[in-house]
């Protein structure tokens, strides 16, 4: 065959980039069970953080295995409740069972769509020590915000909280994720349905309100990002909180 002809450069394009699919295919499917264990440690670290039993630098020291059996040693219960409160399913705590991002998106959508509240199913993690963990999810500047509020007992104080983005700024909008101080805020604030807001990030001073606190200075749409993520889905979360 001419290897100058335009035939043999086709089928010599079309025979490499084949192979290299079928590479990458490969790659791909033999890393996807170790991808989704690192996405598990990640999620259940992030939830063990905000129910403060470490801070979220010791999980990464500790790694996946030990992160996932002292979930699995201290959750109590979790299960997924409806749009009434009511528990509807459970999540198997013996394989670590838990809601990844990608459910969370898709829950979103029940969430901030009345019409399709009647497909809501949310996670409810309750440890041993009685401390329960709710994830929230929602949009940032730049992409999607998240994260897990805990409280306490009595399913009205904060015990903690942990957040994190796909994209937001460095030192800015990013603080929601690394600065300790931003959600050591939330801790001994309260839940409060009777206000117009359960909760609030304000901008300027949360001042005394027992159920806000300061917003990130220079990161203004991340901040009210993260505040519509909580607030509304405390508010999905409110006929199961006040039971």
């Amino acid at each position: 065959m001419n290897t100058n002809s335009n035939t043999y450069t086709i089928i010599y394009t079309t025979v490499v980039c084949v192979l290299v699919a079928a590479i990458l295919a490969i790659v791909s499917g033999s890393l996807a069970s170790k991808q989704q264990a690192n996405e598990k440690a990640e999620t259940i670290s992030q939830i063990l953080t905000a129910a403060g039993f470490a801070d979220k630098s010791e999980w990464e020291a500790r790694g996946n295995d030990a992160i996932i059996s002292f979930y699995k040693e201290n959750i109590c219960n979790a299960y997924v409740i409806d749009a009434a409160g009511t528990v509807k399913d459970s999540l198997d705590t013996a394989s670590a069972t838990i809601y990844n991002l990608s459910e969370l998106k898709k829950q979103n959508y029940s969430v901030t769509d009345a019409a399709s509240s009647q497909d809501l199913a949310l996670p409810v993690y309750m440890f041993k020590d009685s401390t329960y963990v709710l994830p929230v999810y929602g949009a940032g500047l730049w992409g999607p915000v998240w994260g897990y509020v805990a409280l306490e007992n009595d399913l009205t104080t904060i015990k903690g909280a942990y957040f994190d983005h796909a994209s937001e700024t460095p030192g800015l909008g990013g603080k929601i994720k690394d600065d300790p101080s931003f959600r050591a805020q939330f801790s001994g604030k309260v839940v409060d349905f009777t206000d117009v807001k359960p909760f609030a990030i304000v901008k300027g001073g949360a001042g005394d309100k027992a159920n806000g606190i300061d917003a990130i200075s220079g990161a203004t749409m991340t901040s009210k990002g993260l505040d519509a993520a909580i607030n509304n889905w405390l508010a999905a979360y409110k006929p199961y909180l006040v039971k």
